[in-house]
């Protein structure tokens, strides 16, 4: 490998980790416009495995918006991220996979969570004329901590 492909690779992993680093920021701050640009033109979300839909980027942000009105206290931690080049067209290079853990510590009201899930992304994306963008997001959610029941007190 020559110096300048080390060095082109370098810069690719570091704008593919920017973006799932902005695909975990706008899912945060319910930012849906940034988190719509992030997507190739046919760009698709899979989050049935945590209760949710799979489908064109668009749509799927709309439900994020909606089903997230709950949770105005999110943060997504994403870790462990395993970044694989692909060939597209015959060019090397030109496509990605990321493989990456995550923790989603989520609250209703006030600093503490109310509910937490982890589990692990697949991120698919390629390479545009705008830059990288997200052609696929699946979301393998394995396991998840809801609030303790609250009891009501006992009258004497």
């Amino acid at each position: 490998m020559t110096q300048r492909v080390e060095l082109a690779t370098v810069r690719d992993r570091l704008a593919v980790d920017e973006l799932i680093t902005d695909y975990a920021v706008a899912v945060d701050d319910g930012d849906w416009e940034a988190y719509r640009g992030l997507f190739a033109p046919r760009g698709r979300a899979d989050y049935r495995s945590a209760g949710g839909i799979e489908g064109e980027a668009r749509a799927v942000a709309a439900w994020l918006a909606e089903s997230l009105r709950l949770f105005p206290v999110r943060q997504h931690l994403i870790v462990n991220r395993r970044v694989r080049f692909g060939i597209r067209e015959q060019d090397t290079g030109d496509t990605a996979e990321v493989r990456a853990d995550y923790v989603n510590p989520m609250a209703t009201a006030g600093s503490a969570p109310d509910f937490v899930c982890g589990g692990r992304y697949a991120f698919a994306a390629l390479r545009t004329n705008e830059g990288w963008r997200l052609s696929e997001v699946v979301v393998r959610e394995m396991w998840r901590r809801l609030p303790e029941p609250r009891t009501a007190p006992v009258v004497n």
